[in-house]
């Protein structure tokens, strides 16, 4: 591969209207962008989705991408994140009800959930949701508990029901990710919308940790960072540019050796304010593999300021390199790459 196509392969590139527009096309070919996702709420339904996913994947030539596929991901956590809809997909309770089922019947239906995604040509989910509300207080958490994101208001209930949800989405070949580290369930603000969002409350050594221990220790391909600032960690750096969350608690403490995803870099309000290139950057210098960019000039922003640094600066490059091998590593997992 060329320095550019590793590069490339750091993207996750939003698909406005879920679709594979001129803009996003372009941008593949020119920037060699590995992955992509929907970022819609679509009841188009299967066959539609699968007719995307399929023109995405013939993009994936010697030039573009030197012939690895892409990654293609979607929202599937269910009830109000549920964005594929329509024929060919089963309407997925909310994460708190799926907290009511039974462990062993939850992994079942997350396992026809999965063999539904594969079948539209969906192969990455963003979910599951490890975040741990604590009890009485859904209503002031924005991002997960007022949406009935979470998988109940302990940890012990969210490991066993995200770890089902994860089990039976592996066993259909689908990638997941648990998200958002290091954790959601103590903010108010929801980072799409809101600058500034703060958790006061979380530490190193937090109990509500517990799910994302649990989920890196049974083997989950990647882990998202959250758009926040956790005072009592890093009161300096939101998680998702913080060494302190990505390295030393990520990577040494639970042991974490997969694909670090950022959130939303591309459109969100809490990094509206940073230049794309620098959200480029502090990403990866702290720790992070695997960029999401809802929208295409971000994400190609982005990728000049990565290669224009790497190509004076070995030590970035490295990084860089580093980077793409993880996620490489993740597609070969999954039947991504095919060797000669």
């Amino acid at each position: 591969m060329t320095e550019e196509q590793r590069i490339g392969q750091l993207f996750l590139l939003g698909l406005a209207n879920d679709q594979l527009g001129v803009a996003e096309t372009e941008a593949i070919r020119t920037y060699h962008f590995g992955s992509v996702w929907f970022v819609e709420q679509s009841a188009a339904g299967a066959p539609a989705i699968r007719a995307v996913a399929d023109a995405v994947q013939a993009l994936a030539t010697p030039d573009t991408t030197a012939g690895i596929q892409f990654f293609v991901a979607a929202n599937q956590e269910g009830g109000i994140i549920q964005s594929l809809k329509g024929p060919g997909f089963s309407t997925i309770p909310s994460a708190l009800d799926q907290s009511a089922i039974d462990p062993a019947t939850l992994q079942s239906s997350a396992g026809l959930w999965g063999r539904e995604l594969a079948s539209a040509g969906v192969n990455l989910n963003f979910a599951p949701v490890l975040d741990v509300v604590p009890p009485g207080t859904d209503a002031q958490n924005e991002p997960i508990g007022a949406l009935q994101r979470g998988y109940g208001h302990d940890p012990a209930t969210v490991s066993s029901h995200a770890l089902a949800f994860m089990r039976g989405m592996a066993g259909a070949g689908i990638a997941t990710t648990g998200k958002h580290f290091p954790g959601l369930g103590r903010v108010t603000g929801n980072t799409d919308f809101t600058a500034a969002v703060v958790d006061d409350v979380t530490t190193e050594t937090d109990a509500y940790l517990a799910p994302f221990r649990d989920a890196v220790a049974r083997g989950i391909p990647m882990v998202m960072v959250a758009l926040v600032k956790y005072q009592r960690i890093d009161p300096t750096e939101l998680a998702v540019f913080s060494p302190t969350v990505m390295r030393q608690m990520l990577r040494t403490s639970l042991g974490f050796a997969g694909v670090v995803v950022s959130d939303d870099l591309g459109a969100t309000v809490a990094v509206a304010n940073i230049a794309p290139a620098v959200r480029a950057m502090d990403f990866l210098m702290a720790g992070g593999d695997f960029i999401i960019s809802k929208t295409v000039a971000p994400a190609n922003a982005m990728a000049t300021a990565i290669s224009a640094r790497a190509s004076t600066d070995t030590a970035f490059k490295a990084r860089v390199d580093d980077a793409a091998l993880r996620i490489l590593r993740a597609k070969a997992t999954r039947g991504l790459v095919r060797c000669a």
